[in-house]
């Protein structure tokens, strides 16, 4: 059998090696859209968090495997169609993941000043449809909305000492752009409350520990959770027990004489209702939010305004509410309410011989091994199909060929796991110069020059 996955990411490459390793005779066949592979763990990940990138290893291997082939380059919905590839497949796997954001639809969301966290991270990381970003970081005060990891990431970022971001994989125009920074200051702001927050332990602690910046949290945010949190899962109650213990903590004695310190902080039960801009129009001055209270507990809470509204200041306004997946191509059935594609257990809803898997099957949350296993979920499904006779294997697909002499009709050139092997030593090459693991190069038309293209 020749299955077809649409994505390179962590979710495509699961599913890839889930069916090598469990079908010795299927052939596999990975499109991308970018010459270079790897996703989210490439362009989402931070640079700071090298140990979570390790995974590429694995990735490389299936990529090898000579079962497995890799062609990058390739847009589909483009370049080739879903039912082009359905002619050519007998199983097609969509693992596109999710290549929008949430927007936060309120009034001067639009001003200069204010970005996506989806493309303030892909700016930082090297994703090439975001290095043109040019942040103005000349403002003191920067607000990210949102609770979540990424949120934290950025925030991390934005106030990381200089000499640590140097040893990372950070896209060298943002390092520039972050050495000349003025922003001291980061607020965090959530709708919801303490217990509602979606970032993890592991994080916050980091950020906690950041040399050089301090937390600002208020301990009236806190008061009676130790309570609340007694029988919450372990996760959870360790998680608020952190924040409780660092409000409570006395700030240290700043030396007199020494630069007043970078600092953070998490504001809650807040939901923004404006992007101020400045006097000329022309800029974000601050965010106008509603003060709410929740209805319900746990997770299930509502925030629901009072009434009362706040501002505050800022000139750089992060929105990090969440990714969005867009839909692929008219043939493929898409819930644009949930931004996922209708299945279940990865199989595509009224469209046999049609997968799905990773942040399109069950929307953008969770983490890699989250995609690991729901992956593998789906990989299991177009194996019990392949044995239950559901996908008729008997009329031999062409596979590659024939999508080749369409993609060659339509003047496009895949690129090759050898190819983007070439690309990676030569960014390897280029970091090593600078002391860095990788200098990542963002250009993809630079990227098609190194292999010759």
């Amino acid at each position: 059998p020749r299955v077809c996955v649409v994505g390179s990411g962590p979710a495509g490459f699961y599913t890839a090696q889930h069916i090598l390793k469990h079908h010795g005779g299927a052939l596999v066949d990975i499109y991308e859209k970018l010459p270079v592979p790897f996703g989210l763990v490439r362009f989402g990940v931070a640079p700071d968090h090298p140990e979570v990138k390790n995974v590429t290893n694995t990735f490389t291997q299936t990529a090898r495997s000579g079962r497995c082939a890799y062609y990058g380059n390739v847009t589909v919905g483009r370049d080739v169609t879903v039912p082009e590839l359905r002619q050519a497949y007998h199983a097609v796997v969509l693992s596109y993941g999710a290549e929008d954001n949430r927007v936060l639809g309120i009034p001067g969301e639009n001003l200069p000043g204010v970005f996506s966290a989806r493309a303030f991270v892909g700016w930082y990381n090297g994703l090439p449809e975001n290095r043109d970003l040019k942040p103005d970081l000349s403002c003191e005060t920067a607000v990210i909305l949102g609770h979540g990891n990424v949120a934290l990431d950025i925030a991390r970022i934005l106030l990381s000492p200089l000499q640590l971001l140097r040893k990372t994989d950070i896209t060298d125009s943002s390092l520039a752009a972050l050495a000349c920074s003025k922003v001291k200051r980061v607020w965090l702001v959530g709708r919801r409350g303490p217990l509602q927050v979606a970032f993890t332990i592991k994080e916050l602690r980091e950020m906690i520990n950041l040399p050089g910046a301090r937390a600002v949290l208020d301990p009236a945010d806190f008061t009676g959770l130790e309570n609340a949190v007694k029988d919450a899962p372990r996760p959870r109650k360790r998680l608020t027990e952190l924040m409780i213990k660092t409000a409570l903590e006395k700030p240290v004695e700043v030396q007199a004489g020494a630069a007043a310190p970078r600092a953070w902080g998490l504001k809650f039960q807040r939901s923004p209702q404006e992007v101020l801009p400045s006097a000329d129009g022309r800029r974000a001055r601050g965010v106008r939010m509603a003060l709410t209270r929740l209805e319900g507990s746990g997770d299930s809470a509502k925030a629901i305004p009072t009434g009362d509204v706040e501002e505050l200041e800022c000139g750089l306004v992060l929105s990090s509410i969440g990714y969005r997946s867009l839909p692929l191509d008219p043939a493929v059935p898409f819930d644009s309410q949930r931004g996922v594609i209708p299945n279940s257990s990865g199989r595509v809803e009224g469209v046999p011989g049609l997968y799905c898997s990773g942040w399109v099957k069950r929307g953008p949350t969770g983490v890699i091994i989250t995609t690991m296993n729901d992956s593998f979920d789906t990989a299991q499904s177009v194996l019990e199909d392949l044995q239950g006779g559901v996908l008729d294997i008997s009329p031999s697909r062409e596979g590659f060929r024939v999508v080749e002499s369409i993609l060659r009709s339509r003047g496009v050139r895949p690129v090759s796991f050898s190819d983007w092997e070439k690309i990676d030593a030569a960014e390897v090459a280029r970091g090593k110069a600078a002391g860095k693991p990788r200098e990542k190069i963002v250009d993809p038309a630079e990227m098609l020059r190194i292999i010759g293209h």
